[in-house]
């Protein structure tokens, strides 16, 4: 008997070795992320559909965006808002849900800011974030996030070459803001609310299944003060190796971009 209590203390001990500590696990996370975790613009997605698979409803495809895209001219778009609610990835890998300016139509410079969910090793991560592309991605290192709740992501262009990101968790009440000033002009031609699968290391990531991310309240502001809603925005699927990876809708304020 009691060499059988002295073999199970030590596998649990030895089980309790193996596992990487919560300090281990947020360590090797920040150790990813200073590989240099970064959003790019739309990436066109090249080559043919999966069987079966049609483009019946004019959606256009792109290897790294999915979600919904107002482009007018330059100089239409001052402020982008959504609120979403964070959901829990399964699987393996990352993706992001966030809200910008430019990207699409205008490739040289986006204001942005989102909440990336990455699993790794079967743990959830949640990191909150804002870039001014072609600037790699910083970190709020201030604000934390558990699946299901409420994040509201706004960014506002106060000229080309500067703006703000402001993350709100609604469900704890915390906010962080960021100021943002860069060399590179944004055209304020798009507005968009995105799911991405992101780069680290010059790379993307392996495309997390996330289930369903739904941006409620979604509204775009022009710097003559009008709001718009995606209603009518151009919808953007992400498309891999002939593979459609996500089935996006937008109506109202809504954006829904659901892994498939």
């Amino acid at each position: 008997m009691v060499a059988a209590h002295a073999l199970t203390t030590l596998l649990l001990a030895s089980v309790a070795f193996a596992l990487p500590s919560n300090r281990e696990r947020r360590d090797n996370r920040l150790a990813r992320r200073a590989n240099g975790r970064s959003s790019q613009p739309k990436i066109p997605a090249t080559g043919g559909l999966t069987p079966g698979v049609t483009n019946s409803t004019n959606v256009s495809y792109s290897t790294n965006w999915a979600g919904a895209v107002l482009s007018e001219s330059a100089g239409t778009w001052k402020s982008v808002t959504g609120t979403f609610t964070v959901p829990t990835p399964s699987g393996s890998g990352a993706a992001s849900a966030w809200v910008g300016i430019d990207g699409d139509t205008c490739e040289t410079a986006i204001l942005q800011t989102g909440v990336d969910f990455t699993v790794s090793g079967g743990e959830v991560s949640y990191d909150a974030w804002y870039e001014w592309y072609p600037a790699v991605s910083y970190d709020f290192n201030s604000i934390s996030f558990s699946s299901g709740d409420v994040v509201k992501l706004t960014v506002t262009a106060t000229s080309t070459k500067a703006g703000t990101a402001v993350i709100e968790n609604v469900t704890t009440g915390k906010t962080v803001t960021k100021s943002l000033k860069s060399s590179s002009a944004l055209c304020q031609k798009d507005a968009e609310w995105i799911v991405e699968d992101f780069e680290e290391g010059s790379s993307l990531v392996k495309f997390a299944d996330f289930g369903t991310v739904t941006f409620k309240d979604a509204t775009a502001v022009s710097t003559s003060g009008d709001s718009s809603t995606p209603a009518g925005a151009t919808i953007l699927d992400i498309k891999q190796s002939s593979k459609v990876l996500t089935s996006v809708t937008a109506s109202g304020s809504e954006v829904v971009v659901k892994y498939v």
